[in-house]
């Protein structure tokens, strides 16, 4: 887990570098606060429109989609910070495989719960078929009284 963060830092460190380089070259001297702002904000705005254009979509089919992938967020930052957490404390161990146990756990019990909901919308299906044949077996009939 520490060298994948290494190495990662690292392919960071050389984007720094060479963006550094390119701003100096053309006569900009960028401090890492103007970097961060620029790059930062230019990845952040291009995340939320192509967010938008998906999420737009997916509230058409379904606002469980949405909550899902919020949720999933949510747990893939969460597990990462223990597995930090856990780094800098000494308690536990830092591996990636708890933070993939961790991830599974959550597809696991979501799993659960599509089949459930699954399930229950087939069954809610299946008993309105059932009443509505039900009623248009009496359409057409006439009470003779």
């Amino acid at each position: 887990m520490a060298d994948l963060f290494k190495i990662i830092a690292e392919i960071v460190n050389i984007i720094h570098d060479v963006i550094m380089a390119a701003a100096a070259q053309i006569g900009w001297q960028a401090t890492d606060k103007d970097l961060h702002l620029w790059i930062i904000g230019i990845i952040g705005i291009i995340a939320f429109f192509i967010v938008q254009a998906v999420f737009r979509r997916l509230a058409k089919w379904s606002i469980t989609s949405i909550s899902f992938i919020y949720t999933f967020t949510l747990i893939l930052v969460l597990v990462f910070a223990i597995e930090i957490q856990q780094g800098i404390t000494g308690r536990g161990n830092m591996e990636f495989a708890d933070a993939v146990a961790g991830i599974y756990g959550f597809l696991l019990f979501f799993g659960i719960y599509v089949v459930w909901r699954v399930i229950r919308y087939g069954l809610t299906k299946l008993v309105k078929k059932e009443k509505k044949e039900g009623d248009t077996s009496k359409k057409g009939r006439r009470y003779k009284g």
